[in-house]
């Protein structure tokens, strides 16, 4: 395991109704970019029905460091990466993402 697991979380909101068709056009855009880029450790995409016609979709993904996500996203990696399309989805989308050292309970996945 690399000396230090950075946690980097982005979390926007879509219709319910369109919320696995956006989960799945993530899974093929934005996590193959992500999986391609050296010093991933792993990804994962969450929903949360948040009860009103609105899924909260959370994108997880463990790093080696911070120079890592920065060759994935550039020099300013506290900004979230968007593409296009996700105009036409997101109903909430922020500007930020979080970034948090992984203290425990990390196990890279087989590749």
């Amino acid at each position: 395991m690399p000396d230090e697991v950075i946690l980097r979380r982005w979390t926007g909101k879509v219709a319910t109704e369109r919320a696995a068709e956006y989960a799945k056009y993530m899974a093929e855009t934005g996590f193959n970019e992500i999986e391609t880029t050296e010093g991933n450790l792993g990804h994962q995409i969450v929903l949360r029905d948040l009860g009103d016609g609105v899924t909260e979709i959370t994108a997880l993904s463990w790093w080696t460091g911070m120079d890592a996500i920065r060759a994935l996203v550039g020099d300013e990696p506290g900004r979230a990466h968007y593409y296009t399309i996700d105009e036409i989805y997101l109903i909430e989308k922020p500007d930020f993402v979080e970034h948090h050292v992984v203290f425990s309970g990390f196990t890279p996945p087989e590749r």
